[in-house]
Protein backbone atom coordinates (compact mmCIF):
# COMPACT_ATOMS: atom_id res chain seq x y z
CA UNK A 1 0.00 0.00 0.00
CA UNK A 2 2.50 2.58 -1.05
CA UNK A 3 -0.29 4.94 -2.13
CA UNK A 4 -1.49 5.38 1.43
CA UNK A 5 2.09 5.92 2.63
CA UNK A 6 2.62 8.61 0.04
CA UNK A 7 -0.65 10.35 0.89
CA UNK A 8 0.15 10.35 4.61
CA UNK A 9 3.62 11.80 4.05
CA UNK A 10 2.38 14.44 1.60
CA UNK A 11 -0.40 15.53 3.97
CA UNK A 12 2.11 15.66 6.84
CA UNK A 13 4.45 17.87 4.82
CA UNK A 14 1.53 20.07 3.75
CA UNK A 15 0.54 20.55 7.41
CA UNK A 16 4.17 21.26 8.33
CA UNK A 17 4.16 24.01 5.72
CA UNK A 18 0.99 25.35 7.30
CA UNK A 19 2.69 25.44 10.70
CA UNK A 20 5.57 27.44 9.23
CA UNK A 21 3.22 29.82 7.42
CA UNK A 22 1.00 30.36 10.47
CA UNK A 23 4.03 30.95 12.69
CA UNK A 24 5.30 33.62 10.30
CA UNK A 25 1.86 35.29 10.31
CA UNK A 26 1.76 35.19 14.13
CA UNK A 27 -1.48 33.20 14.24
CA UNK A 28 -2.83 31.95 17.60
CA UNK A 29 -0.58 29.42 19.30
CA UNK A 30 -3.39 26.87 19.67
CA UNK A 31 -3.84 26.64 15.90
CA UNK A 32 -0.12 26.22 15.36
CA UNK A 33 0.10 23.49 18.00
CA UNK A 34 -2.85 21.57 16.54
CA UNK A 35 -1.39 21.74 13.03
CA UNK A 36 1.98 20.62 14.38
CA UNK A 37 0.47 17.62 16.13
CA UNK A 38 -1.44 16.66 13.00
CA UNK A 39 1.68 17.00 10.90
CA UNK A 40 3.75 14.81 13.21
CA UNK A 41 1.01 12.17 13.37
CA UNK A 42 0.69 11.97 9.57
CA UNK A 43 4.44 11.82 9.01
CA UNK A 44 4.92 9.20 11.73
CA UNK A 45 2.10 7.04 10.38
CA UNK A 46 3.49 7.23 6.84
CA UNK A 47 7.00 6.32 7.95
CA UNK A 48 5.80 3.47 10.17
CA UNK A 49 3.78 2.08 7.27
CA UNK A 50 6.86 2.23 4.99
CA UNK A 51 8.94 0.39 7.58
CA UNK A 52 6.22 -2.25 7.98
CA UNK A 53 5.84 -1.62 11.70
CA UNK A 54 2.21 -0.64 11.38
CA UNK A 55 -0.21 -2.45 9.08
Amino acid sequence: MTGVNTILIVVGLFLAGGVYSFAKQKMPTGVIVLLGIGSVMCLAAGILRIEGLWD
